[in-house]
């Protein structure tokens, strides 16, 4: 029987070799087997070619019936069931709930050319696939390749037989303090012992009734990013010394501890390239870490399954957005040199970053060689089988300790209001001037350029009415006229290409702080939440229906988030100085130079008239 398919979306071959489909057209394959992402098979209308295979539903035939639902019981446990003509519809009852299935990501529409709009960020990334980006060789995770030694997603017998003492690693967990109700809970980098199962354990005094309640919105931030489980004291994981994220105490409150190695990657020499014997084109950038100064080549889905890893993992961490995409113009030379740009901002944040710039991930995207498919896939799986996600990222911050330490959750409070309002005051600044340098811009481009060449047409014209007279003596005034004509024209083409060296950067920075606002929502919604966590359980212990030991721990794993939501804040407001001031001083710079030069073209044409 001839293998068919038939097709869920609409597709519109763009290269050779593609074939065009019809949503709901019935196709004939050549082969269920894709080829990096794409089927072969014959259209309706008689066209043989490739097309996306998730474009596509493969028509299976049908299978044989699944086995009797209690089938797998003891013998005689039941009386067996009356066929199924003996129920009346009124007296049928409804079939268990099935679990829910789950959300279906959206086709990719890389060979399309039609990208999807990004989902919204609340927790849980699902990377986009846009129009340049399909899934192909390198990140087909259908080959063999064995995960390995020591992955993220691995067990650790090691531990197992030394009771919990193998070098560099601690199994770290709030479930205890549930069950118990007088141990410490998790986060500050110190080992504890093995937890107890959610609910089991010892039990606690007749305070202990009363729990803190869970927040009703199952798809808040709070919820979804896992600081809901950690401060309720329900995140346990092994916790390596690598994964450990230090926060200390600085000049300015709570910090990141600095990257004793730090360094920068340079973004060079966007290549056009192909594959499938060039029927699909694509832009490779070349990247030179400082540290290693090997260099890498990657593709913008590289970047962006980057991206959507560490959106996943750093809850309270505002990782940059990428420049965005685009559906048409994708080989643009315009279009390509902007989109450097934009990830070259990008990854001077990523190593900026005392946290992201260390991270497993990130230094993988930065050292794995482009052609060394084996090890970029073990990598990329050792990174998405990361258990340090969720509500267990929070056990892998080590806060300061001892008398002292503990923030003020009321001063905290305040600070996070203070900065909420900041963002809010800076992104409407931020639209506004990006509005205006745009307006600004398109002005110099087009009427600019166009005002000051009209004055130089009109100087043209006088110069050769003038040359209509004969007159010896007349020659020189008639050239320098001419020259007046040319440097208002060499003044518009100035005009047009000024706001690529001044404007455009400016608006590139501002692209990028605007990424990082529209993070910090989520950010101080987490700590928002264990706030509140604290102030009922504080409600419970004055009300006598909880144990002040319990109330103690929420409140240390609150001040975990705290720290760390702080650290973040500070960490922003240390990199905003850097670049405003920078990208300041840039324009400005580029300023004075543009005048400088409209100054030289017409002081060379006022020195014209010297010799008239």
């Amino acid at each position: 029987m001839a293998l068919r398919a038939r097709a869920l979306y609409d597709f519109r071959s763009e290269n050779p070799g593609e074939i065009s489909l019809r949503e709901h057209e019935v196709l004939s394959l050549c082969s269920e087997q894709d080829i990096e992402g794409w089927l072969e098979g014959v259209n309706s209308r008689g066209d043989r070619g490739l097309f996306p295979a998730s474009y596509v539903q493969v028509i299976r035939a049908a299978e044989p019936p699944p086995p009797a639902r209690y089938a797998n019981l003891p013998a005689g446990g039941f009386e067996p069931l009356p066929p199924p003509a003996a129920f009346k519809p009124a007296a049928q009852q409804p079939p268990p709930a099935a679990a829910p299935e789950p959300f279906p990501l959206p086709p990719a529409a890389a060979a399309a050319g039609y990208p999807f709009p990004p989902a919204p960020y609340g927790g849980s990334y699902q990377p986009s696939q846009g129009s340049d980006d399909d899934w192909d060789d390198d990140w087909d995770d259908s080959s063999t390749v064995a995960d390995e030694p020591g992955a993220l997603g691995s067990s650790y017998p090691d531990y197992e037989a030394a009771g919990g003492a193998a070098s560099g690693r601690y199994r770290l967990s709030t479930r205890s303090e549930l069950s118990l109700g007088s141990r410490g809970g998790g986060g500050g980098g110190h080992p504890a012992g093995h937890p107890h199962p959610p609910g089991g354990g010892g039990g606690g005094g007749a305070k202990s009734s009363a729990t803190v309640s869970r927040n009703l919105n199952r798809f808040s931030t709070f919820v979804k990013s896992g600081g809901e489980a950690f401060v309720l004291g329900e995140a346990s994981g092994f916790v390596k010394d690598g994964d450990k994220l230090c926060v200390v105490l600085g000049p300015r409150g709570p910090e990141w501890q600095e990257n004793p190695y730090p360094f920068q990657c340079s973004i060079e020499d966007p290549t056009k390239q192909t594959k499938f014997k060039g029927m699909k084109s694509y832009i490779a950038y070349k990247l030179v870490p400082s540290h290693t100064g090997q260099q890498v080549h990657r593709r913008y889905k590289h970047f962006d399954w980057l991206y959507g890893r560490l959106a996943e993992k750093f809850p309270v961490i505002s990782v940059p957005h990428l420049p965005e995409k685009q559906a048409t113009g994708r080989f643009e030379e315009d279009f390509i040199s902007k989109r450097r740009k934009g990830l070259a901002w990008w990854m001077d944040h990523m190593c900026s970053h005392p946290v992201l710039a260390q991270c497993d991930a990130f230094q993988h995207f930065l050292t794995c060689p482009s052609t060394d498919e084996k090890a970029w896939k073990q990598g990329k799986r050792k990174a998405e089988k990361d258990e340090m996600v969720g509500a267990n990222f929070f056990l892998t911050i080590s806060v300061p300790a001892g008398p002292g330490a503990s923030l003020d959750l009321q001063e905290v409070e305040s600070q996070v209001d203070g900065f909420k309002a900041f963002t809010k005051k800076m992104d409407e600044s931020a639209l506004q001037l990006n509005h205006t340098a745009n307006e600004f811009a398109r002005k110099q481009v087009t009427g600019f350029k166009k005002e000051y060449q009209k004055v130089g047409h009109s100087f043209k014209c006088l110069s050769q009415a003038f040359e209509l007279d004969q007159q010896a003596f007349s020659a020189g005034l008639n050239q320098a006229i001419a020259f007046t004509a040319e440097a208002y024209d060499a003044i518009g083409d100035l005009f047009a290409d000024q706001p690529r060296q001044d404007l455009d950067p400016v608006m590139d920075l501002l692209a990028l702080y605007q990424g990082h606002l529209a993070n910090f929502p989520d950010i101080i919604h987490v700590q928002k939440g264990a706030l509140t966590k604290v102030k009922e359980s504080k409600r419970h212990v004055e009300e006598g229906k909880m144990e002040l030991q319990k109330a103690e721990g929420i409140q240390e794993r609150c001040n975990i988030i705290s720290f760390a939501t702080l650290a973040e804040i500070n960490h922003f407001h240390k990199i905003r100085v850097r670049d405003f001031k920078s990208q300041m001083q840039h324009f400005l710079q580029q300023q004075i130079l543009f005048f400088q030069k409209v100054t030289q073209k017409l002081e060379e044409a006022l020195h014209k008239y010297d010799s008239v």
